[in-house]
């Protein structure tokens, strides 16, 4: 008798191997991984994906179930974390609370962020409130990690202690540290957002697409998060893959960008595109325009140009937003010492407030645009005005996923 109860304590009533345990464990964080960017990110926050009923319920079950989260919670961090990005409202931001303070003890972020009432409210809206979320999953939010936790000493003894520490930690970890810190810290970008955001890696896999931080950030309600060719989102294959058998309808995917040829003037269908790509836009201004004047001005002005830090010459993509005082005004003065760079940062400037929404009627930015794609042209900077031709001319293609 004695034996048994020693030998369920250590092995459980599946005395499973330790691939088995490892491939379970696997199965369960990924399962949580895919509830989180596929239920919370993209369907509940933002709206890009709806789910079969069915479906829908599971992912609110498991996430319960795994991590105790609540979909109302969640979601309106999130979305706070959108409307408040790298402020000091930012719930989660590593440029007011340090990479080290995001990184390690994000969930403790989440914590406070989601213990706000006024923010739970204005910020939560649409999300499940029916008696199983008000009574169960909301009401009572512990439950649920205590039985995965009963369930996981069932199955594995001893061994389903260590299984649910690390379950308890994936999501916080992965999730709350990896990609609210490191994705406002350190990686690439295809947009230049009004944010820190980057991008991990070009191929989500691990995190559930996750990786593609910057990509969101510039296409908050796409529910695909691979915008380049060479890039791959997992969560968006899963989406597919539920579209087809019925069990997820998509909402939204980012709109593709077309240039049309031979268009004298920047038109309505050149503001559309403008405003939903403002980002691209920006991005394209600084690899199309600036990037080649720092170039020319390097070839010309010897160590001086050579000597600014790549740190300076890539903040001149956003007019050094992100840097402090001193070194922001060490990157003017080098700007002003080059007549040309100088042009064409302010023109970027100008650009920039054109495609600011907000700012008055359509009418209004249609005449300013038009009237900078004339300056720009008549500047006599070749790159300046390619770049204004081709501006003139985009315009919005039709969506394909």
């Amino acid at each position: 008798m004695f034996d048994s109860i020693l030998n369920f304590l250590i092995h459980g009533i599946t005395h499973a191997s330790w691939v088995a345990k490892l491939v379970y464990f696997l199965i369960v964080t990924q399962l949580t991984i895919f509830t989180v960017t596929l239920y919370l990110h993209r369907s509940q926050a933002h709206r890009g994906v709806d789910f079969h009923p069915v479906l829908a319920h599971f992912f609110r079950f498991w996430s319960w179930i795994s991590t105790g989260m609540v979909t109302k919670e969640w979601v309106a961090v999130h979305r706070k974390h959108h409307a408040k990005c790298e402020t000091e409202e930012d719930p989660h931001s590593p440029k007011i609370f340090g990479i080290n303070t995001v990184l390690w003890q994000g969930v403790d972020l989440y914590r406070v962020a989601a213990g706000k009432p006024e923010d739970m409210e204005k910020y939560g809206r649409g999300t499940p409130d029916d008696w199983l979320e008000r009574h169960f999953y909301g009401g009572h939010p512990y439950l649920g990690p205590t039985l995965m936790f009963i369930v996981n000493i069932l199955f594995f003894g001893v061994w389903g202690v260590a299984i649910s520490a690390l379950q308890m930690v994936w999501i916080p970890f992965w999730a709350a540290g990896v990609v609210n810190g490191l994705g406002h810290w350190w990686g690439y970008r295809n947009f230049e957002t009004a944010d820190m955001a980057t991008n991990l890696t070009p191929w989500g896999f691990w995190i559930g697409g996750e990786e593609l931080h910057n990509n969101h950030h510039a296409f908050p309600s796409s529910s695909k998060f691979a915008l380049r060719k060479w890039e791959f989102d997992i969560g968006w294959a899963v989406i597919r893959g539920c579209e087809t058998v019925g069990l997820a309808k998509v909402l939204r995917v980012a709109p593709s960008l077309d240039v049309r040829a031979n268009v004298p003037l920047p038109d309505t269908e050149t503001i559309k595109a403008l405003l939903s790509h403002r980002f691209q836009v920006m991005t394209d201004y600084f690899k199309g325009v600036i990037a080649p004047t720092l170039r020319e001005e390097a070839a010309h002005a010897g160590a001086t140009m050579k000597a600014l830090p790549r740190k300076l010459r890539r903040a001149l993509a956003n007019g050094g937003r992100w840097l402090d005082s001193a070194t922001q005004t060490r990157m003017l003065e080098a700007v002003k010492q080059r007549p040309l760079l100088a042009q064409v940062c302010d023109f970027r400037a100008r650009l920039a407030a054109v495609l600011e929404r907000g700012n008055g009627s359509g009418e209004a930015m249609l005449a300013n645009l038009q009237e900078w794609c004339r300056e720009a042209e008549a500047s006599g900077i070749r790159t300046l005005q390619d770049f204004a031709v081709r501006l003139r001319g985009y315009a919005l293609a039709p969506v394909r996923a």
